[in-house]
């Protein structure tokens, strides 16, 4: 599967957000999404998602336009960045909902294996977000869209979740987007910097200095 998106021009009132996107995802492959706060990555993601309306979008799925919302297909996962688990749900009862093991989640994250009946109000916010984290990774979508996944989260679990995100890839498309470009590029093929509504394809971190997002000194 390849998915495309072009032609975007999205503002919010007076202020131009992206008026020069293109970006190529390709099943197999991880995409990375760099750029400084408030440079556009989350609304590139809602718009490919399907939850923003821009002015203008062409969106194409392996050549062929998508008009449609592409999260009505059911073939795509997003985990954006506020929190996406009820409060007041337990942990029980949102992996009977999801489907998935609850064992099999524990073997990665044995600090779990003490909130089974908690509910998600009683979980810190970085536990909250691995929860989350592993819960869209887990979809069977063909693809994966993943906002700042390592936002709250130890280092160990970053680790983790790399290693995971790397094996999901095999058979899907996943594209991350997250400040801790570090992480982003040790796990991704191909990476993409957006900066002033811009979308441009980058290399390797000398491209990143060059263009302003890296200082020379911090590689």
């Amino acid at each position: 599967m390849v998915l495309e998106i072009d032609n975007i021009e999205l503002n919010f009132g007076s202020k131009r957000i992206l008026s020069g996107i293109y970006l190529k995802a390709i099943e197999g492959e991880v995409t990375g999404i760099l750029g400084r706060n408030g440079c556009g990555k989350t609304s590139l993601l809602k718009i490919l998602f399907g939850s923003l309306q821009p002015k203008y979008k062409t969106i194409r799925v392996n050549g062929k336009n998508c008009k449609g919302k592409l999260y009505l297909s059911n073939n795509i996962a997003y985990l954006p960045q506020h929190k996406l688990l009820p409060s007041g749900i337990t942990i029980k009862r949102i992996f009977n909902l999801y489907k998935e093991d609850w064992y099999k989640f524990t073997d990665f994250f044995d600090s779990f294996k003490i909130y089974k009946n908690h509910s998600v109000s009683e979980l810190s916010s970085g536990e909250i977000r691995i929860l989350e984290t592993y819960l869209v990774l887990n979809r069977h979508s063909k693809i994966i869209m993943l906002d700042e996944p390592f936002s709250f989260i130890a280092p160990i679990y970053v680790d983790v979740f790399k290693k995971m995100i790397q094996s999901k890839k095999k058979e899907r498309i996943v594209i991350i987007t997250d400040h801790f470009h570090n992480d982003v590029m040790d796990i991704g093929d191909t990476f993409y910097l957006i900066k002033n509504g811009n979308s441009k394809l980058i290399t390797n971190k000398d491209d990143l200095v060059r263009d302003g997002y890296l200082s020379s000194n911090s590689q």
